[in-house]
């Protein structure tokens, strides 16, 4: 049933408080067609309650996004079943959606060591069945949608619940169920915490840009990409629907190759999309400008680092931290392996570096350390002795 009305909201509100266990909750979102992360859709299932699809859009009376924090208030203390939670909470906290509760399937698959995780991986593991994902790339802000496509979404809450149990109950057995619950709380905890600012330097995330090499060319490609985020921000189209990655490189090329001749755009196909040939002035003023500005103010050819710098430049110029680093790698790799877990869910690859790069004076200070930069306990338990040996023997 699609809920797309306020009445049927809050009919879905205390049909769904009606229920009995925990919530099962996906989204679909149409990063690929649109420039925002919102959610175009929200599928609820509770025992007791079925499978409801909420339309935000729909619910949505003005340009801030719709408000559907009355269903987290009805629900009270209930625990959502989310697969891969990082992805869907920042688009349900956009409309009021926070868990107090978690329990996230993708990462339990992820500590019990499971090589495949995705939902439709676990859900022929434990089940047998295989889930269609012919619709995982699809737009889902066209409307109506199609019953198809609608069918296809109801389906990903289907067996969240069993899917859930089945974990549950592994992770149990494998006495790692407090690593879940400490993994899930943090997950819970952060919901609400904002997003970090977005770098200046962003369009350095350009695909193909390594294809750049003077800082005229960066120049180019820099002012193309923000005259194009602008664009696509505005029109709320995904950025590469405006101009493509591949046709700001080519410009940025065609700059450094003939550097006295104005880049031609009638040369690159990118330029000639539907989207792209409305907005040619701006590309041409955007290439202007980068062509008009003073050397000094063009890109570096290496992006700038705030804090840790990446392990790729320690080797020469810094090679005690590159030692630290690749001994201390060896030895979560190591601990993760004999566990049977990733090494990325053991501990995060930044607070490594972080530890390498800038380490406690004394080894027994690499406990305090992991904790300080959000390590959970049972990681600290884990992690923390084993670095602290391969410290102090580094330290000898």
């Amino acid at each position: 049933m699609i809920v797309d009305t306020p009445e049927a909201f809050d009919r879905a509100v205390s049909t769904l408080a009606g229920g009995s266990g925990p919530l099962a909750v996906d989204t679909e979102r149409a990063q690929s067609f649109r420039y925002s992360s919102r959610a175009y859709l929200i599928q609820l299932r509770r025992a007791g309650a079925g499978t409801l699809l909420i339309d935000p859009i729909a619910l949505q009376t003005g340009p801030e996004p719709a408000d559907l924090s009355e269903l987290v208030r009805a629900l009270g203390d209930t625990e959502w079943i989310i697969h891969a939670a990082t992805q869907d909470l920042p688009c349900l906290a956009e409309v009021g959606l926070v868990p107090g509760l978690l329990f996230d399937t993708e990462l339990a698959g992820r500590l019990l060591g499971y090589p495949r995780v995705a939902l439709a991986a676990l859900v022929e593991q434990f089940f047998g069945l295989r889930l269609l994902k012919a619709f995982s790339a699809a737009d889902w802000s066209m409307r109506p949608l199609p019953d198809d496509q609608i069918a296809y979404a109801a389906l990903d809450v289907e067996l969240l619940i069993e899917l859930r149990e089945a974990l549950a109950a592994e992770l149990k057995a494998a006495e790692r169920d407090e690593w879940a619950r400490q993994e899930f709380a943090c997950l819970a905890a952060h919901a609400l915490t904002p997003p970090p600012p977005p770098s200046s330097d962003r369009w350095r995330r350009t695909h193909g840009l390594h294809g750049v090499r003077t800082r005229r060319g960066l120049a180019v490609v820099r002012e193309l990409w923000r005259t194009r985020d602008e664009i696509a921000a505005a029109r709320d189209l995904a950025p590469g629907k405006v101009l493509p990655d591949a046709a700001i490189v080519q410009a940025g090329q065609a700059a450094e190759n003939e550097p006295a001749r104005p880049v031609r755009l009638g040369a690159i196909e990118g330029f000639h999309r539907r989207h792209a040939r409305t907005y040619k002035d701006q590309w041409q003023a955007a290439i202007a400008a980068a062509a008009a500005s003073p050397p000094s103010s063009w890109p570096a050819l290496r992006a700038p680092h705030d804090g840790t710098p990446p392990p790729r430049t320690w080797r020469t110029a810094h090679p005690r931290a590159w030692a630290r680093w690749e001994q201390w790698r060896a030895v979560v790799r190591e601990l993760a392996e004999s566990l049977g877990v990733p090494a990325e869910n053991l501990l995060s690859p930044q607070m490594l570096r972080d530890l390498a790069w800038a380490p406690p004076a004394n080894p027994d200070g690499v406990a305090a350390f992991l904790a300080a930069a959000g390590a959970r306990p049972w990681q600290c338990d884990l992690v923390a002795p084993a670095l602290t040996t391969a410290m102090a023997q580094t330290a000898r």
